[in-house]
């Protein structure tokens, strides 16, 4: 990777938490949702991290059908897909980026589906309820990921 490709790649890494944030609120949700947007964000990085590892890709198709299932379910559609769109903005590996929007927009379907039921009690029990299905879509050939060579 040359050097220009690296260091766009540090700059789209270091500003995720405040490109969501700002995909949030642009997209309605307010600071509070902003901030919400932010702790779903990593409690979904670090439950499907626990859960996920050890099949390559799984843990990065996980998370991004957490994310996006609790997005949808506790802050709606539009929010979600406005802070999806956010985080792929700028990423130089396209065929990757379309393997994470695929396994946004499954998270987005069951979120929608599953709203009441994702909306009740704590974040981290949510997303325990959630990491089942997730392994199961896995398994399923529902979520996907693009070998990295």
């Amino acid at each position: 990777m040359a050097i220009g490709d690296l260091l766009r790649q540090a700059v789209q890494s270091s500003s995720g938490p405040a490109r969501l944030y700002a995909a949030a609120l642009r997209a309605g949700a307010g600071p509070a949702g902003g901030v919400e947007v932010l702790r779903i964000s990593e409690a979904a990085l670090r439950t499907a991290a626990r859960h996920a590892g050890g099949v390559p890709g799984r843990t990065n198709a996980v998370r991004h059908f957490l994310w996006q299932a609790l997005l949808t379910a506790r802050l709606g559609l539009e929010t979600a897909r406005a802070v999806a769109t956010a985080q792929e903005a700028g990423n130089l590996r396209p065929r990757d980026s379309q393997v994470d929007q695929h396994n946004n927009t499954v998270g987005q379907e069951h979120g929608a589906a599953h709203a009441a039921e994702l909306r009740q009690g704590p974040l981290a029990d949510a997303l325990e309820r959630l990491v089942p299905v997730a392994l199961e879509k896995w398994d399923a050939g529902e979520l996907i990921w693009v070998e990295r060579r």
